[in-house]
């Protein structure tokens, strides 16, 4: 199938959006930007979640992680698990008891401004840096199959999808993204279903048939039993569980839609409706990548981990029959993540940074300001997708996402540490601790798992005698996160004080 016809599918993709958003923005205010006005429909929030959990990389990472990982993901969502049941009855019940529009208030209310402005910083921090770096990796994808067979450069290529987000959500905010979530999680399941069913069947087999096939490759292989192993199964399990509670439930974007549901009761069967769902996609996501590996096998395809869905799909066997079905799949994996990540970092810049919901303006001055800071943030992630691209280097990509998810440890601490103490904090240390407690777990994590900065430190530094010496062939995994909000939360202890009141 021509790029160009590939194209025309994402520009119609494009205009079908800013019709929801249109329809769905009228009458709309800062209310209904930052909370949907509270009157969100639970099935429509859970069911547009998932679009928003499982970005664009997560559409090529795991399938193309199955090569050398085998299902060993998989633990990790079953620790998804056990975080949304701590979110939907710890956490959602705290958040709705305290009307809160803005989670990080809570903070404030808990421990001062000085924990209120931490929490929403390292936020703004995580979430600008990780939503840019997804996005980058998936335009990448496309001007490497598409646009580049056009002549459209990645400048322009950036700005237009950017600019087409920003459009969509520029009025309706929360209001909006909950229909075109829907929309675009549809988008998703309807790509990975028909993909998946397409390549059985070129693999002259069927479900339990392809099932046996990658058994015998091994794999299907879930649980990791080697305790030194990145991906032993109680560090993934724990890592997940932990993973969840910071990166969604201490989330200003996945919370935004929560509390956005009318009442809690609702808001708690959306959170275990969409566990419930995210669980099965996953295990669909990882199947997909055991038959795109006999695929390639059998075929005798040879490309990057990440690269191996496109490359199959877009090849000439296929692109006819999945190729616009990969590509609308692929956006609408990536859109939820991007719009909910600019308008959630909207809502948390203007609530949190510079207290607009306590303004004395007018209403129409508020929504001024509103949109300058929304407009900032789209600024502010074509610049970072630039400086990826000018990088160009995915481990590099690899990094600073891992960066991001230890941005959230500070948040792990500073919740736990309000919810599970009735202690205060001398406010004048508390971003001391959220700064040094990162930075001790990152170390951490360099001592004990050497990444792309291997050859840099490791070697030329001579660190792998001491990683060894240290903790003997040990590698820190998902549990990194844990270790991060311990840190912190110690850390909040050294500096703590009694208290005989507590906000919950």
């Amino acid at each position: 199938m021509s790029p160009t016809l590939l194209f025309s599918f994402v520009i119609g993709y494009f205009i079908v959006l800013l019709g929801v958003a249109w329809f769905t923005s009228r009458g709309s205010n800062n209310e209904s930007f930052f909370i949907g006005n509270r009157k969100s429909n639970w099935m429509l929030v859970a069911f547009g979640m998932i679009g928003t959990s499982l970005s664009g990389v997560t559409f090529v990472s795991v399938p193309g992680g199955v090569g050398t990982g085998n299902f060993y993901y998989f633990q990790i969502v079953i620790g998804y698990l056990f975080g949304y049941m701590a979110i939907a009855f710890v956490l959602l019940p705290l958040y709705y008891k305290l009307n809160l529009t803005s989670i990080y208030t809570y903070l404030e209310q808990r421990f001062g401004i000085n924990a209120h402005k931490a929490g929403a910083s390292f936020f703004i921090l995580s979430r600008s840096v990780g939503a840019t770096a997804r996005l980058y990796l998936v335009i990448n994808i496309l001007q490497i199959f598409i646009l580049d067979k056009l002549g459209v450069p990645f400048i322009l290529t950036t700005f237009v999808i950017l600019l087409m987000i920003l459009l969509y959500t520029f009025e309706g905010g929360v209001k909006t993204i909950i229909y075109t979530d829907t929309l675009q999680t549809t988008g998703m399941l309807v790509g990975l279903v028909v993909c998946t069913i397409v390549i059985i069947k070129a693999l002259g087999t069927d479900f339990s048939g392809a099932l046996t096939l990658m058994s015998d490759k091994g794999y299907t292989q879930i649980f990791n039993t080697d305790v030194k192993a990145g991906s032993f199964f109680m560090k993934h399990i724990l890592g997940g569980m932990f993973i969840a509670i910071a990166m969604t439930g201490l989330d200003q974007e996945m919370m935004q839609k929560n509390i956005s549901v009318k009442n809690l009761r609702d808001s708690q069967k959306n959170m275990m409706t969409f566990t419930a769902v995210l669980m099965v996609v996953n295990f669909l996501f990882l199947f997909l990548g055991g038959i795109l590996y006999l695929y390639a096998s059998a075929n005798n395809i040879t490309t990057a981990p990440d690269d191996l869905f496109p490359t199959i799909a877009l090849s000439d066997t296929f692109s006819g029959s999945i190729g616009v079905l990969f590509i609308i799949a692929l956006i609408s994996a990536l859109f939820p993540s991007v719009d909910g990540a600019i308008t959630s970092l909207t809502s948390c810049f203007c609530i949190d940074i510079i207290g607009l919901n306590k303004s004395k303006e007018d209403e129409k001055a508020k929504k001024r300001t509103r949109l300058k800071v929304h407009f900032s943030f789209a600024v502010l992630f074509f610049l970072l997708v630039l400086f990826f691209k000018f990088i160009n280097d995915k481990l590099i990509i690899d990094f600073i996402l891992k960066f991001a998810g230890i941005t959230y440890g500070p948040l792990l601490g500073l919740f736990a540490f309000g919810i599970l103490t009735q202690k205060k904090l001398n406010e004048k240390l508390i971003w001391a601790v959220c700064i040094i407690a990162p930075l001790l777990a990152l170390m951490l994590d360099v001592l004990s798992s050497p990444g792309w900065y291997e050859k840099k430190l490791h070697i030329e530094l001579g660190l792998q005698s001491i990683s060894q010496s240290i903790f003997s062939g040990y590698v820190v995994g998902n549990e990194l996160i844990l270790i991060n909000g311990l840190i912190t939360f110690l850390g909040l202890l050294m500096i703590s004080k009694k208290s005989t009141a507590s906000i919950n």
